[in-house]
C-alpha cells in the first residue's frame, strides 16, 4: 500500500496568500455592510439571521484557510480541507439565498461584494478541492487495488 506523499500534500494544500487576503477583505467589507449597513427585512428576524449567516461563512473560510501542519496524516489533511471547502461553498449558497429577502439602501452593495466573494472564494477553491479529491480517490483505488 503506497501512503500519501506529504510533500505532494503539502503542495496541494498550500493556497495563495494573496487569493486568502482578497478573500479575507471581501469577507470583512461583507460584515461591514450587514452590521453597519443599511438593511432591513419585512419578515421579523430575517436582518439578525442575516448577519449570523455572514458569520458562519466567515467561520467556514476561516477553516478553509487555516494551517494544517497540525494533522500528522496527509489522508487526513486532505480530508479537513475537502470538508472545508464544501462547508464554505454551503456557506456562501445559503448567503445568498437568504440575502434575497433583504431590502435596504445597502442592498445592492451587499450582493454585489457577496457576489464578488462567492467569485473569488468558489471559482478559486473548486478546482483545488477536485485536485484533493483526487489524491484521495487515488489513495482509495491503491488500497482496493494493491499493487497494480
Amino acid at each position: 500500500m503506497r501512503v500519501l506523499d506529504r510533500d505532494e500534500v503539502d503542495r496541494a494544500l498550500r493556497l495563495d496568500p494573496a487569493w486568502a487576503l482578497t478573500c479575507r477583505a471581501l469577507w470583512l467589507e461583507l460584515v461591514s455592510i450587514a452590521v453597519f449597513g443599511d438593511l432591513r427585512s419585512p419578515r421579523v428576524g430575517a436582518t439578525p439571521r442575516l448577519r449570523k449567516r455572514v458569520l458562519d461563512a466567515g467561520e467556514r473560510l476561516r477553516a478553509l484557510l487555516a494551517d494544517r501542519a497540525w494533522i500528522p496524516q496527509p489522508r487526513e489533511r486532505l480530508k479537513s480541507a475537502l470538508a472545508s471547502a464544501l462547508a464554505l461553498k454551503e456557506a456562501l449558497d445559503e448567503l445568498a439565498a437568504g440575502a434575497g429577502e433583504i431590502e435596504g439602501a445597502d442592498r445592492e452593495r451587499f450582493a454585489a461584494t457577496l457576489a464578488r466573494l462567492r467569485a473569488a472564494a468558489i471559482d478559486s477553491i473548486t478546482p483545488r478541492a477536485g485536485e484533493w479529491a483526487a489524491l484521495l480517490d487515488r489513495r482509495a483505488a491503491e488500497e482496493e487495488n494493491p499493487g497494480s
